[in-house]
């Protein structure tokens, strides 16, 4: 289990260039995640997700976040996201909590 006060100030580091995470939030980049965990990837209403990212159809759940943030191209090649990923596995877990708060 993760610190979501971590993963919250990790989440504003690595990924905010890109998304947003607050209810209703616009859409960047990257779609906004408010919401995230337990929903089908490829799936948020008003983002222009690339094929590859539908076909994929996986829930986000830990498991498939943290394969996916280690290592984003290689979990959904084809993503058109440009991110390399996070290699520490403790930085992934304290996103995924705080993934996990936003709901």
């Amino acid at each position: 289990m993760g610190d979501a006060e971590n993963g919250k100030l990790l989440f504003k580091k690595f990924c905010t260039m890109c998304h947003t995470f607050e209810k209703d939030g616009k859409h960047k980049l990257g779609p906004n995640l408010f919401g995230i965990v337990g929903k089908t990837c490829g799936t948020t209403s008003g983002f222009a997700y690339t094929e590859s990212m539908k076909r994929k159809a996986c829930t986000w759940d830990e498991n498939t976040l943290d394969t996916y943030l280690e290592f984003p191209r290689k979990f959904i090649p084809g993503t058109k996201m440009v991110f390399v990923g996070i290699r520490k596995s403790e930085d992934r877990k304290d996103i995924i909590e705080f993934l996990k708060t936003l709901k």
